[in-house]
């Protein structure tokens, strides 16, 4: 693993440098400054009356600090300020300043430091052409004035410039990363939703499968039963068992057509608002609620074909009572509710022609104020009659309670104390 700053295994800047080319730079301005100052030490000797290479050795040390200009600007704009009066620093002056306007120093350091740099200027170049301008002393101090403004404020100007503007660039590349970082996360959040909208369709699809093929299969199942066992000795009732187990299987082919066709078409809608209105769900499915449906319910059973789904079961042999409570016969539910409560009958009966084979059983549909409830209840098998095969899978009561969980209802079903087995449930009417 590499440490920050090192690139294909390369050692990274030195010290406090960002980048290997700014401590090249800073060495360069560095040596530039190093000269300027160690030439202008020679005539700072002469006038100080020390040798020359007191002078030389000192202006070399003098510049050599700019290259520490952006690990201590403060330091740096000093020593300009103090050297000064030996007229030496040009260069030292100039990038000190604009060092310091780039920094994060604050802006009153900046501003009293500049101040500094332009009086102590202004006194120099006052004191030098005092005497060796041959004119009147308001020339002297607006040349003076006017060399010490042109040393001091472009250089400050410029820095606050480039330091604003790096400011900004951080700014927006911050925002730029904030705004990368978030895009991933919706990312995450949509692939999320659109595979919990895609394990919420899978279940819903087994589990209308399951409602429709095993109950109108195990009707079928039970009649060509009942036909092998009277094909010789009742022709006509053979014969009407065995056009029964045809209008089951035209039954369920039928069912089997409209939901495959939902699949295709997609329930009327486009794929881009199906993506849409997927990518809009919420990640976690509600407590209560409405599952996602694809599709329309309109077109599913409702409560007025119970008669029908109950008068079949009778047909297979089995003793079904229905019994219809309440004042909300022939009341208008939500189409999803009705589905949901005929599924609960139709898988309930199913499993009674599996697992209680010549048992009584019973129907209860009771209409209440905002909602409706349903039981199906059957005793014990009275022990004469052969369970069919059926094969089960298990996943009835699952199907059951989760349909009528996702509709926020409630759901109860176990063995009755006589013996048989007892499904409830009770739905919200809208």
């Amino acid at each position: 693993m590499t440490s920050t700053g090192e690139v294909e295994g390369r050692a990274g800047p030195p010290l406090w440098w960002a980048r290997r080319r700014d401590a090249v730079g800073d060495v360069v301005l560095g040596g530039v400054s190093a000269v300027e100052c160690a030439w202008e030490g020679v005539p700072f000797a002469r006038e100080a009356g020390i040798p020359l290479v007191f002078g030389v050795l000192f202006g070399l040390a003098v510049g050599s600090v700019l290259v520490l200009r952006r690990r201590w600007p403060i330091a740096v704009v000093l020593v300009g300020i103090a050297v000064a009066p030996a007229a030496m620093g040009f260069v030292l002056g100039v990038v000190g300043l604009y060092t310091l306007a780039s920094s994060e120093v604050p802006r009153r350091i900046i501003a009293t430091l500049s101040s500094m740099s332009l009086a102590a200027t202004f006194v120099v170049m006052y004191l030098r052409t005092r005497g060796d301008v041959e004119a009147d002393h308001t020339l002297v101090v607006v040349l003076s004035g006017f060399v010490a403004v042109a040393l001091t404020v472009p250089p400050v100007l410029f820095g606050l410039y480039i330091g604003a503007r790096r400011r900004l660039m951080e700014s927006l590349q911050e925002r730029a990363d904030s705004l990368e970082r978030e895009l991933s996360l919706l990312a995450d959040r949509a692939e999320e939703r659109a595979e919990w909208a895609r394990t919420e369709e899978r279940t819903r699809i087994a589990r209308e499968m399951h409602d429709v093929v095993a109950h109108r299969v195990s009707l079928m199942v039970v009649h060509a039963a009942a036909l092998e066992a009277v094909a010789v000795r009742d022709p006509a009732r053979a014969a009407k068992n065995a056009a029964l187990v045809g209008d089951m299987g035209r039954q369920a082919l039928t069912e089997l057509r409209e939901m495959l066709g939902v699949l295709r078409t997609g329930g009327g809608e486009k794929p881009a608002v199906r993506a849409a209105a997927v990518a809009a769900a919420p990640v976690a499915p509600p407590a209560a609620g409405r599952y996602p449906h694809v599709g329309s319910f309109d077109d599913g059973p409702s409560l007025d074909e119970l008669e029908t789904l109950v008068g079949q079961s009778r047909a297979a042999g089995m003793v079904v009572e229905m019994v219809v409570q309440g004042e909300g016969e022939g009341a208008a539910y939500a189409a999803e509710v009705e589905q949901t409560a005929y599924r609960v009958v139709q898988e309930a009966l199913t499993n009674c022609h599996k697992h209680a084979p010549g048992a009584r059983v019973t129907v209860r549909l009771a209409h209440r104020e905002g909602e409706v409830a349903m039981q199906v209840e059957n005793g014990p098998c009275d022990g004469t009659s052969a369970e069919p095969g059926l094969p089960s899978g298990g996943n009835g009561l699952v199907g059951m309670r989760e349909r009528v969980l996702g509709l926020g209802g409630v759901f109860v079903s176990g063995p009755t104390d006589a013996g048989g087995f007892k499904v409830s449930a009770v739905l919200p009417g809208r």
